[in-house]
């Protein structure tokens, strides 16, 4: 692998262990019962201000596009997200999520012309199970709503992913361009949501606001700018399987901060699931199929 996109993988594969700091912020920061609007704090103020950096509005296909890849990356995606993690132990929200890369291959075949290969295709797999060692303990309760959500998360962001590199960017728009775009309308997407189920958020003292500003500037503002660069510049499916870092960096922190114990098997899943993920980076050797 080139020097060049090495650094560009290292650089975007520290956006998902950011994001894994998330669950950490939720539960020891924040008040409880206000997912939808715990939502829209992390990614409208984070749009607007980018909005305002940049000072460029989407005109013309941009406008629906926009709407559209902010609705799966970001409005939807946290809506789900946060369906999943209330209604199912963290482990099998994590380990359902973890079947994006798969989705992202399908995907891109479909819409990018991207043969998956049967490498790719099975450290997906690899992918999967070595989350599932890393967050799944204890005995495990399902959920139907909470499986379907959780399920439909991995697959609106895989869309998501798949459609914001089939679409790119106009002339003159950057990464950081594109995230104000969608994170401003992925939020206000959630705005009504949150209203009507939520209503406004209690009163916030400190710790909630220092919570709501991390995820908000950490898990938005700086991070999506460089995810979108990085998906730029990388394969759609290698830079999906960076994703699996989440779950096993929420892990660690869990373990780090909240007294959690790791168990051999987790420390298997750790080593399966990093070298998914290393595995997923290398080029593959078969050639695009051209669609029409």
């Amino acid at each position: 692998m080139p020097a060049r996109t090495l650094g560009v993988t290292a650089l975007t594969a520290a956006v998902p262990v950011s994001w894994a700091t998330t669950y950490l912020v939720t539960t020891e920061f924040l008040p409880p019962g206000h997912p939808l609007v715990s939502g829209v704090l992390r990614a409208l103020p984070a749009g607007l201000v980018l909005l305002a950096i940049t000072r460029k509005l989407p005109r013309g296909d941009w406008l629906w596009r926009s709407l559209v890849l902010g609705t799966l990356n970001i409005g939807a995606l946290f809506a789900l997200l946060f369906v999943a993690a209330y209604r199912l132990p963290g482990g099998v929200a994590a380990t359902l999520f973890a079947v994006q890369p798969l989705l992202v291959a399908a995907l891109a075949f479909v819409a990018l012309g991207e043969r998956p290969t049967s490498r790719r295709l099975g450290w997906g797999l690899a992918g999967v199970v070595g989350v599932g060692l890393i967050v799944v303990r204890g005995q495990v309760s399902f959920d139907l709503l909470g499986i379907l959500a959780g399920l439909g998360a991995a697959a609106v962001m895989a869309a998501g992913l798949v459609l914001t590199k089939r679409w790119g960017r106009p002339d003159g728009a950057g990464p950081t361009t594109i995230a104000a775009w969608q994170l401003t309308a992925g939020g206000l997407v959630l705005v009504p949501f949150a209203l009507a189920f939520e209503g406004l958020p209690p009163a916030l003292d400190a710790r909630a606001l220092g919570g709501y500003a991390w995820l908000c500037v950490v898990g938005a503002l700086l991070s999506y700018p460089i995810w979108f660069y990085g998906l730029g510049r990388l394969p759609v499916v290698a830079v999906s399987f960076l994703s699996l870092l989440s779950p096993a960096a929420a892990t660690l922190l869990g373990w780090l901060f909240l007294d959690e114990s790791l168990t051999a098997w987790q420390g298997a899943g750790f080593a399966l699931a990093l070298t998914a993920i290393a595995a997923a980076q290398l080029p593959p050797k078969t050639a695009v199929v051209k669609t029409a």
